[in-house]
């Protein structure tokens, strides 16, 4: 009898979504900034269009970021970005795969904060290097909402700054994620 009972009450949890623990979202923000020290204007753009899955049983995530969704304070900016440094037709995204790797950490069933570190594979103009990523998850509710900031250079993405704008354009970027995900 005990058997049957706790048979249809995990059956009962499972149809109400209480072992559910996949979390998405098509609104995540990626910024960066790749302003040269001392540079007369900033280099900066953001991204509002980006896809992220989560899982929180094991931890793995996708970001998936639409380059030409990187929406620059003047026109000129993101034409060249477009074209001249991340090639957005030939290289549309720009894709992290990864995981939690302290998944012990964070606990996805009830509200709090937790500091946890990401490692995975980053896709930048069709290079992709390991990347380990320290950064924040934030339960409330049924959303999950993960921030991180980290620099990344842009000579390991094979994107070259033309000297006539190296006082202006960084050799790195600083790249800051908030995706605040919903619980499915």
């Amino acid at each position: 009898m005990k058997k049957t009972v706790l048979t249809i009450a995990m059956m009962v949890a499972a149809a109400t979504g209480v072992f559910a623990q996949k979390y998405m979202t098509r609104t995540a923000k990626v910024s960066f900034d790749a302003t040269a020290q001392g540079s007369p204007e900033d280099i900066k753009a953001i991204n509002n269009e980006v896809s992220n899955i989560l899982d929180g049983k094991t931890g793995e995530m996708v970001f998936q970021v639409p380059v030409k969704s990187f929406k620059f304070e003047r026109a000129l900016m993101q034409e060249h970005f477009n074209e001249n440094y991340m090639e957005s037709d030939k290289y549309p995204k720009a894709e992290f795969k990864g995981a939690v790797t302290n998944l012990a950490g964070a606990d996805f069933s009830k509200d709090g904060n937790f500091e946890v570190k990401v490692t995975g594979k980053l896709t930048i103009h069709g290079v992709t290097n390991d990347v380990t990523v320290p950064g924040s998850v934030t339960v409330k509710g049924t959303s999950v909402t993960l921030k991180a900031k980290f620099v990344a250079k842009l000579i390991d993405y094979k994107i070259e700054v033309p000297g006539v704008v190296a006082d202006k354009v960084g050799k790195q970027a600083i790249i800051a994620i908030e995706s605040t995900l919903a619980q499915k």
